[in-house]
């Protein structure tokens, strides 16, 4: 209450209508695998360049399904991900400690044996050659760092920024364009420091001081690149998905904080599907904790596909949850790296149609009747036999219609569970966006007074909220009463709830649920028949 001591005009802001509730992202995956290269805390990626440019290209599918599924995410419809690089428990970080700056580590960013393909060079830098004694200018450098998906010798470089050896075909150019840092300080604090630049400029490489780095140094105009040492790479077992939140993180640059893996993944709100492409290669142990994931947080959903040897005669499945699905068969699609095609898993690009669905439609539309793009071919057919098969025990099917025009489409959207409440993806899904949503909007209620007049804000927020989703075609019904309902009143609370501090809110919606079946009923008709 406003205190008023003294004569006077006293204006103020009071908030008289009901809070808006803004419904949450839906189309948001997190992924988790092996990549070519990279760091290994979660980082945000908007498109498949920008996740070559961080992570590299296919690594082939003996080694990893995860840079298919991500570029099948993108070019099926999916605009946003986080992607979590699972490196081997035994793996190191290649490193460097040149003669020139004193010092000063640089480091591959991050583990594995690619970073043994990282080579460094310290020069003068380009205001330094002409600045004079005592100038700030006189002790800048620049750093050069060029990487090759291959191992090679220094002397098999060709060397972009020397203009005699940057076309000799003989030579071997970088596989990535190389990344020129000029005008460096060696002053920690400046500016233009070169940990300052260089950490949050490079893709390939971090810097960080290991002890006093010298104000001034004498660096030679044209050294030559020297390759970082010690990386050590290896295969992720299933147990190195779990991940850790390790507060002494040592990876720079981060947006989301430390930590990798699984355990990382999880502490990210935004995400809403949950993809491990490599899951198949571990039966059932990582499929069993990216469900438990899900299951847990409550506000995503998880991506699953078949193994490759999977019998469509005697499936035999071994979850029973709401909050996952099964995608099968595996997908023919080209490798740009081998250029040969190469059989998937389909769940990067399920994930993809997943996401462009509930941008383009809502959430509440099913996932399926959607062309799959970039597959080629299916592992096997899957004739509507087989499909009749799996369709009613959760096993969702791609099928081939391109005898009718219809290309290679998604054919399904149930769920892993035996609760016919919740078989469809759609209705899954739908609840966990409107759960998600009511959950973040009325944070505000928490330490409000317990009474009427909040009571009645919250069910008109609500109920507001609820109105644009029907409106939208996300609930069945005719008229807004037959499609939701909201109480916040004595009904919904004992004068226990309200002495314990609990505010109840009761909420009911009737989702809209996919036209599976479509059945058209045609008899004869005679002329002189009625209908």
């Amino acid at each position: 209450m406003a205190e008023y001591l003294s004569p006077g005009v006293y204006v103020e802001e009071v908030s008289t209508g009901p809070k808006p509730i803004e419904g949450v992202s839906t189309s948001v995956a997190g992924f988790l695998g092996p990549t070519e290269r990279g760091p290994e805390d979660i980082h945000y990626i908007s498109s498949w360049l920008e996740f070559k440019r961080l992570y590299g290209n296919h690594l082939g599918t003996d080694n990893s399904f995860m840079s298919y599924a991500v570029q099948g995410f993108f070019d099926n419809g999916g605009k946003r991900c986080f992607v979590g690089r699972i490196v081997g428990n035994g793996s190191a970080t290649a490193v460097l400690n040149p003669t020139a700056p004193g010092n000063v580590e640089f480091r591959a960013y991050g583990g594995g044996t690619w970073g043994n393909n990282v080579f460094v060079r310290v020069v003068e830098s380009t205001k330094s050659k002409n600045a004079k004694v005592g100038d700030a200018a006189k002790g800048w450098v620049r750093v050069q760092v060029l990487y090759f998906s291959e191992p090679v010798a220094p002397e098999e470089i060709a060397d972009p920024f020397n203009s005699d050896k940057a076309n000799d075909k003989k030579l071997r150019r970088p596989d990535v364009p190389p990344e020129d840092f000029d005008d460096l300080s060696l002053s920690t604090t400046a500016a233009n420091s070169f940990i300052t630049v260089i950490n949050a400029g490079s893709r390939l490489i971090r810097v960080t001081a290991t002890g006093a780095v010298p104000a001034v140094v004498t660096v030679a105009a044209d050294a030559a690149f020297t390759p970082l040492q010690g990386g050590v790479g290896g295969l992720p077992t299933v147990n190195d998905y779990a991940g850790n939140l390790d507060p002494n993180d040592d990876q720079n640059g981060k947006i989301l904080g430390s930590g990798r893996g699984l355990a990382a993944m999880d502490t990210i709100d935004a995400v809403s599907l949950l993809v491990a492409p490599d899951h198949v290669r571990f039966g059932n142990t990582l499929a069993g904790q990216i469900i438990t994931s899900c299951e847990n947080l409550k506000d995503r959903f998880a991506i699953l596909s078949t193994d490759r040897n999977f019998n469509v005669t005697t499936p035999q499945l071994q979850f029973d949850t709401t909050f996952g699905a099964l995608y099968h068969p595996w997908i023919w699609v080209y490798d740009t790296v081998t250029r040969e095609d190469q059989l998937v898993p389909p769940t990067g690009h399920v994930a993809g149609i997943i996401a462009r669905t509930d941008i383009e439609q809502g959430v509440w539309k099913a996932p399926a009747n959607a062309v799959v793009v970039d597959a080629k071919d299916l592992m096997s057919p899957i004739p509507k036999a087989v499909q009749d098969l799996l369709n009613p025990i959760g096993v969702n099917c791609i099928r081939d219609f391109r005898s009718d025009r219809r290309g290679i489409r998604l054919w399904g959207a149930r769920t892993m569970s035996s609760d016919p409440e919740w078989k469809y993806i759609n209705v899954r899904r739908l609840f966990l966006y409107i759960e998600e949503s009511i959950d973040e909007g009325t944070q505000w209620v928490v330490f409000e007074p317990n009474n009427e007049v909040t009571w009645g804000r919250v069910q008109r927020s609500i109920s507001n909220f609820l109105m644009t989703i029907w409106r939208n075609g996300g609930l069945f019904g005719s008229k807004p009463e037959e499609a939701f309902f909201v109480r916040c009143d004595r009904t919904t609370m004992s004068e226990d709830d309200i002495e314990n501090g609990r505010l109840v809110c009761q909420i009911g919606v009737c989702p809209v649920r996919p036209a599976e079946f479509v059945i058209f009923r045609i008899g004869q008709k005679t002329a002189d028949a009625t209908a």
